[in-house]
């Protein structure tokens, strides 16, 4: 089949997402611009096959009620060449979280044709790119998607892109784009995938949920974002994680077990003796206490004492600031491999320093208190725009925002709604349908077993999920032997029958 003429995809215009229309709708009326448009050919060897491919860098106007555009999304796609019956050619749609992040986690440190280098493991502006082999790109046609506020993806002059920033709308939007990509593209009947990372994971369930004119073959989910509600379970599904950090910073007795092992035994006893002590609560013996404390001790590595003194409960903050406490050093939650100084006022949050948005703090400078997410804002990626710029030809002057913490900050999200019961149940009424779930063992922003929790408790049918796991943080993927993994995984979970 062709590839799509810059007519056809000058047609994404023609999406429509319904929102409500206000003042700032009707100053920012009709946009004097074309949707912009990118189309390159390429070649490369992934999964050691030599292949062509086509990379469409394109926009979608988004509407409101009224029917007028009020904002652009922007999707990169990679699609091979010379695919004699694209019918049967799978594509997937990959989104980040944030919710104001970028796809360039996915897209430039995962699973695009191309990967980021840094000049420092702390960097987040510099660097460049190289050819990324292990990319899935010979089984699979990659769609990335940068949601309004992210990426070169902007609400119009006069709109401040509100009416995009919650669970729903958001949903709406992004699937918006996806059906305009199929139409676009002629790809309505081809076999297509859904893939999210962290609060893009929510997106996905939620995109499903509305989706019963769209269904999809499979949806991977990557270091889940969901809910773990009540007074025990938040610590439950955390403390295997806390130990598998204190295998790797040494804090307790390895006795030659690898971090699956210690992983695997910290969710067995998590799952058993430690919830049913947390669900006794304060008619729990002192003495079963105290031996439940000891037991969590060897695995989290923080005293028995201070976990007493926590009546056995230890927040993601207990155990960050706690577990290297002697060396005056605390961890990242994204990763709780990386270390920070240990500071006054430090939340837990913003601050992580595998986040890396808050700047250190100047040598004899006094400690202060976070910014904001508001007052940190839009963080550009240089990188990322100058490859969609000079590699892509994507003919965009303003700056690419990797992540845009005003879109966090001006969120509403939904409370008391679930979409991975939606995600659940449509699995349940098709069968052939198929979940992929990666977690990472450092990762305690979103603990792997809260992932796996919410997941059993949706009714997820545990013959049609895979499940991965990997000795990384929150970007599963991060370190070459976790990225050749992943890529792996991600390409049988596409092939398989």
């Amino acid at each position: 089949m062709p590839q799509p003429t810059r007519r056809g995809l000058a047609a994404l215009s023609l999406a429509t997402l319904v929102l409500a229309a206000g003042p700032a709708a009707a100053q920012g009326q009709v946009q004097a611009r074309t949707p912009r448009v990118a189309v390159t050919t390429h070649e490369g060897v992934f999964n050691g096959q030599k292949l062509k491919y086509t990379a469409t860098v394109a926009e979608t106007f988004l509407n409101d009620a009224a029917g007028q555009p009020v904002a652009a999304a922007t999707t990169i796609a990679y699609v091979r060449d010379g695919v004699k019956d694209r019918t049967k050619r799978p594509v997937m749609f990959l989104f980040n979280g944030g919710p104001g992040a970028s796809s360039s986690p996915l897209h430039m440190s995962a699973l695009g044709p191309y990967k980021r280098t840094k000049t420092a493991p702390d960097d987040r502006s510099g660097g460049g790119w190289e050819p990324n082999m292990v990319s899935p790109l010979d089984a699979v046609d990659l769609v990335f998607i940068d949601p309004v506020g992210t990426g070169f993806s902007r609400p119009f002059e006069g709109n401040d892109g509100k009416a995009f920033y919650s669970n729903s709308a958001d949903a709406q939007a992004v699937k918006t784009v996806i059906q305009a990509w199929l139409k676009a593209n002629r790809r309505e009947a081809s076999p297509r995938f859904l893939a999210g990372e962290s609060y893009g994971t929510t997106r996905a369930a939620s995109i499903v949920k509305i989706s019963q004119d769209l269904p999809f073959d499979g949806v991977l989910l990557i270091a889940l974002a969901g809910d773990v509600p009540g007074r025990e379970m938040p610590y439950v599904v955390a403390l295997p994680t806390m130990a598998a950090g204190a295998w790797y910073h040494q804090k307790i007795d390895r006795a030659g077990r690898t971090v699956d092992q210690v992983f695997g035994e910290a969710l067995q006893f998590a799952r058993t003796e430690y919830v049913t002590a947390l669900i006794q609560g304060g008619s729990l013996p002192p003495a079963e206490k105290r031996r439940i404390a000891e037991k969590m001790s060897a695995l989290v590595g923080l005293s028995a004492d201070l976990i007493e003194e926590k009546d056995l409960r230890l927040s993601k903050n207990d155990w960050m600031f706690n577990i290297l406490k002697d060396r005056t050093l605390r961890t990242g939650l994204l990763d709780v491999t990386i270390t920070a100084p240990l500071e006054p006022g430090q939340d837990g949050a913003i601050d992580d320093p595998a986040l890396g948005v808050v700047p250190k703090r100047a040598a004899g400078a006094p400690a202060g208190p976070p910014p904001s997410p508001a007052a940190i804002g839009a963080v550009p990626s240089p990188m990322v725009g100058r490859y969609l710029n000079e590699v892509l030809k994507y003919p965009a002057t303003e700056p690419y925002y990797g992540v845009n913490f005003k879109v966090n900050a001006a969120w509403t999200h939904a409370r008391g709604s679930n979409p991975y019961e939606a995600l659940g149940q449509a699995m349940r009424e098709n069968p052939k349908m198929r979940l992929f779930w990666a977690a990472g063992y450092y990762d305690l922003t979103t603990p792997a077993y809260a992932g796996r929790y919410v997941l059993d408790q949706a009714g997820v049918p545990g013959g049609q999920l895979t499940a991965a796991y990997f000795a990384g943080p929150h970007g599963v993927y991060d370190h070459p032997e976790n990225l050749a993994a992943f890529a792996a995984a991600v390409r049988d979970f596409v092939a398989a029958p």
